[in-house]
């Protein structure tokens, strides 16, 4: 099964954090087979905002709301089991000073395959 583990933490506390024990995580999951993806975000400076409304698209620069952490990267975990997604995320490094949200992946695309059904014509 398919777990997103968001890594949240204040960006002050970035610093805390060296980029080699990150690097030393994501290698060694990595090597394991449990990750599928993982990047670290830029600043949530960076970020722009997207929505839509009415069919109007409205752009905004900055997070879409204020909080006291940021989302700060992600990892995409193959797991047997949230138990197990849970032992993974426990090891990312920014979870020390941080948080991290475990989600299982909702399997959409298989989802709306099945109720489809056989296709008959290609797409």
């Amino acid at each position: 099964m398919k777990y997103l583990c968001l890594v949240y933490l204040d960006e002050k506390r970035l610093p805390e954090l060296p980029d080699e024990d990150c690097v030393a995580y994501d290698t060694a999951i990595r090597q394991s087979g449990h990750c599928i993806a993982s990047e670290a975000l830029e600043s949530v400076q960076t970020a722009t905002t997207v929505r839509v409304r009415n069919g109007k698209v409205s752009v905004t620069d900055g997070p879409f709301a204020e909080t006291k952490e940021q989302l700060a990267g992600f990892y995409m975990l193959e797991a047997k089991d949230l138990d197990e997604a849970i032992r993974l995320a426990s090891g990312i490094p920014p979870a020390r000073v941080g948080s991290i949200e475990v989600r299982p992946i909702r399997p959409i695309r298989e989802t709306a395959a099945r109720e489809r059904g056989p296709r008959t014509e290609p797409p």
